[in-house]
């Protein structure tokens, strides 16, 4: 039986149209799920729209669409860039499917419930639209703001909600980081979970009024008058999505989450709320969160009112979808933040695409055809380095291994200089060279996997001709 790997993407809000920032998600979501297919792996990746957040109805509210029309709209846009990048989802699970994702998340409420976790108060705090959340003072910037959505006031929330005994797990939740039966990568963003959980848990709100959720959402069992509060429900498309609460054995097959691929600003939802919320529904927990960073531009915060906001679909109808799909896994480690320019895009297309592995495999096609020999195919592996790297999620790590080796190539082809040679000598100096293209090709699939494909067919023999150059210069 294979192994299975479940992965999954972050579920984006889309009150707003996508931004690189969700490309690179998605581009290294699909990369990590290649890479298992490639290592024999039964692999599926999920994502989503996450639709029941008060901004979508604010933003649907702005713009005078009914709320229903506006998210199945900017969700199936969502989706369309998935495609487009080539990295469509196994799983595609909408927040406002009422068939299968609200029954699920009234049954992980029920559960919850059923384990004494859940109970009612009157609560008054601050509240974040943008971040879905209620926060302390303590957990503010100087001016009072929170540090995801800094220049945007925070709302005086007052209300009865239901509540989550989320300070019951605090235990629970430090053993599993320490012991890594929930690991998280990078080591850095496992201590900030830690670090959080020393200092106290407090019990969190799951539920709003249908007054202040603009009666959207899903309702609570046996109340009316209140919807789950959007985490709770928002976390449960990774499980809704493969069956939870409506097909049993889809849900078995692939939970628990072999990986969920996150930014830094939702990682406490991750790392706290959501496996607590799992351990209370006697549920499994996710295996591990890869949680990377942002992206500047120019170096500045993309903002709206900057205008500085990058359309991904903009950029793939330009310049080709592999070359955004190589600048964002290769120029990037995905640890620290990123300054995402087009003027470095383009630099990084003529360098490394255009100059470096579009220009060997032109160059070695045109020798091939010139030389009327037969080549065959092989059956290539995985360089060592790639492995080392994509475990731990290192894309720009793992394609530093491939160009050093079309650099290599480069150089041996400059060395022994087929063009000068014949005969029995002409053919094994090509042929080492073939094989050594096929094997680039392969490992380039799950980072580039058009031009991967391209290459496998051009190389495949037993004749090989030139082509169409891969990336012709900008």
């Amino acid at each position: 039986m294979d192994k299975k790997r479940f992965i999954t993407c972050a579920i984006p809000y889309v009150n707003a149209p996508a931004h690189v920032g969700h490309a690179l998600e998605f581009v290294q979501t699909d990369a990590i799920a290649r890479y298992h297919k490639l290592l024999g792996e039964d692999v599926a990746t999920l994502s989503g729209g996450d639709e029941n957040a008060l901004k979508n109805v604010r933003a649907a509210e702005t713009v005078g669409v009914p709320i229903q029309e506006f998210v199945d709209r900017n969700t199936e846009a969502f989706r369309q860039l998935a495609i487009k990048l080539n990295a469509e989802f196994t799983y595609w699970q909408k927040g406002s499917d009422k068939v299968h994702h609200f029954p699920s998340s009234q049954k992980l409420w029920g559960l919850c419930d059923k384990a004494g976790d859940i109970y009612k108060k009157k609560y008054e705090g601050l509240y974040c639209i943008g971040c879905e959340a209620f926060y302390t003072k303590e957990e503010l910037n100087e001016n009072g703001e929170c540090f995801e959505h800094p220049g945007k006031k925070l709302e005086r929330v007052k209300e009865e909600n239901y509540f989550f005994k989320l300070s019951k797990y605090q235990g629970f939740l430090i053993d599993i980081l320490k012991k890594g039966t929930f690991k998280i990568y990078p080591e850095h963003r496992k201590n900030e979970v830690l670090a959080f959980l020393n200092s106290g848990l407090k019990d969190i709100s799951i539920s709003r009024s249908n007054e202040r959720a603009r009666n959207w959402g899903v309702p609570i069992p046996n109340d009316p008058n209140q919807k789950i509060y959007v985490w709770l429900e928002a976390l449960n498309c990774y499980q809704s999505g493969i069956g939870f609460g409506w097909d049993e054995k889809l849900y078995k097959k692939w939970w628990p989450a072999d990986l969920h691929v996150i930014g830094k600003g939702i990682l406490r939802f991750h790392a706290v709320y959501w496996p607590a919320f799992l351990h209370s529904a006697g549920l499994k927990i996710p295996k591990a969160l890869f949680v990377h960073d942002y992206f500047t531009v120019n170096g500045q915060k993309m903002s709206k009112t900057l205008g500085n906001v990058i359309d991904p679909l903009e950029v793939v109808n330009k310049y080709g979808v592999d070359t955004l799909r190589y600048y964002l896994l290769a120029k990037f480690s995905p640890f620290v933040d990123g300054d995402f320019s087009e003027e470095k895009l383009e630099e990084t297309h003529n360098a490394d695409l255009a100059n470096g592995l579009g220009n060997l495999v032109s160059r070695v096609a045109k020798l091939c055809e010139s030389s009327k020999k037969e080549f065959e195919a092989s059956k290539p592996s995985l360089y060592e380095g790639i492995k080392d790297s994509l475990n731990n999620y290192r894309f720009d790590l793992a394609l530093q291994v491939i160009w050093t080796k079309i650099s290599g190539l480069d150089q041996e082809i400059n060395i022994k200089k087929p063009w000068e040679k014949e005969g029995n000598e002409l053919y094994q100096i090509l042929k080492t060279i073939v094989l050594e293209i096929q094997k680039i090709a392969f490992n380039l699939r799950p980072f580039l996997p058009e031009t991967a494909e391209k290459i496998e067919k051009q190389f495949k023999g037993p004749k090989i001709k030139s082509g169409k150059p891969l990336f012709p210069r900008l």
